[in-house]
């Protein structure tokens, strides 16, 4: 049976992805060579532990971290990353979360970083403590969140800060890290959407954040429910020890030794509140084929690829009248090309927000970046897209005017 069998069997179609690597429209696509190392993953049985340990040593190779582990996505990063922060190394801690009485369990976060994500933290039992105003955000003023209001935040209960990466992330994070570290408070930074560009894997750890998380379905090229959580290697320790399967005797454990020397505990540890969110074998090995050939590209080349892509949608969509189109870069993302449509106003024609969601009725199903549709502004981006989807895009926006085009021309 083939894969397209199998989805006719399912009774799914495939959706023409013009929005980029969501989760919700399945992420990025993989690469032949990383599914082929899942596929041989997936065929064998491994020490989840020992392989975890390798995944470390290639992690920190290619970030510049003490050590790195493979997650379930990004938020399971901040999870077991946060509850990492809250419990260490005490094994009655972590056996003990999301329960955190008697813990420091708060995480300091700048107002304007708030998100839903930050939800992974809540989850391990933080209790998040939001300073300063973005007031530069709400056009109230200039200012944003500043490092002093951080530092007057910190007290006994403090177990970390939070901090979301970002172009336009306030305070910058190299000053965070100067009153965390006058603290002794570990700083963890949610990047999860911050590759490419490629330079971003070691940035962070080289301002230095304790703790980064990305995410592997997104820039990466990996699967979808992979992350990677990496910086300094006790912490990442404990992250992993809050998710691996520990049912073992103390005396037949032997968790990755480049991660963690078990004389420092007096048995094994409970299994951890990150186990909800367990990471497979083939969700780490494709993890880290997929980084291999992220690092090994650089980021001219992905764009050149993409561009390709890009320059054939706007010389297809040219040609639809009701529409303007031009090409544009995402400079925040090393200057990821991209495609702008504007629908040409005119009266009764169907809004921005109309077109794409009969774009997503059309068949097949095509999902742009409608972010900015209450503006007249629809987005293309290219990472998910083929070449020869410029086609089938073209034509399911002509399909979108139809009705419009029917109506005008029985009115004249």
């Amino acid at each position: 049976m083939t894969d397209t069998d199998f989805l006719e069997r399912l009774r799914l179609d495939r959706v023409i992805n013009a929005t980029g690597t969501v989760t919700r429209l399945g992420a990025s696509p993989i690469d032949p060579q990383v599914i082929a190392a899942m596929a041989a993953a997936a065929q064998t049985s491994i020490d989840m532990g020992e392989l975890q340990g390798r995944a470390s040593e290639r992690i920190s190779r290619l970030t510049g971290a003490e050590a790195g582990i493979v997650t379930s996505g990004a938020m399971a990063g901040l999870l077991v990353g946060a509850a990492a922060c809250i419990a260490g190394f005490d094994a009655v801690k972590m056996a003990q979360l999301p329960d955190t009485a008697g813990m420091r369990n708060e995480f300091i976060v700048p107002r304007s970083h708030r998100n839903s994500y930050d939800h992974g933290v809540r989850a391990a039992g933080a209790r998040l403590v939001e300073v300063g105003l973005p007031d530069r955000l709400t056009a109230c003023g200039v200012r944003d969140t500043e490092a002093w209001e951080i530092e007057d935040a910190i007290g006994e209960r403090t177990a970390g800060i939070l901090y979301l990466a970002g172009a336009h992330s306030r305070p910058p994070l190299a000053a965070v890290v100067r009153v965390a570290r006058a603290a002794n408070v570990p700083v963890l930074v949610d990047a999860a959407a911050q590759l490419p560009p490629a330079g971003n894997l070691r940035r962070y750890i080289d301002e230095g954040a304790d703790l980064v998380v990305f995410s592997g379905g997104k820039g990466i090229g990996g699967p979808s429910a992979s992350g990677i959580l990496c910086g300094r290697r006790r912490l990442v320790a404990s992250a992993l020890l809050q998710q691996l399967d520990l049912d073992y005797r103390y005396e037949d454990w032997q968790p990755p030794a480049q991660l963690i020397d078990k004389r420092e505990f007096r048995g094994v540890p409970r299994h951890g509140i990150g186990r909800s969110c367990k990471v497979g074998k083939e969700q780490i090995v494709g993890l880290l084929a997929a980084l291999n050939r992220f690092a090994a590209e650089d980021d001219a080349a992905r764009n050149e690829r993409f561009a390709r892509i890009a320059t054939s949608l706007v010389e297809s969509l040219r040609a639809v009248p009701d529409l303007r189109v031009r090409s544009v870069s995402d400079p925040t993302h090393a200057d990821l090309p991209l495609v702008e449509i504007t629908i040409v106003p005119a009266a009764g024609r169907p809004d921005a927000t109309e077109i794409a969601a009969r774009l997503r009725g059309a068949t097949p199903a095509v999902h742009v970046d409608a972010t900015d549709a209450d503006t007249g502004t629809l987005l293309i981006v290219p990472t998910c897209l083929q070449i020869d989807d410029a086609h089938a895009i073209r034509a399911a926006f002509e399909a979108a005017f139809l009705p419009w085009h029917d109506e005008a021309g029985r009115g004249r």
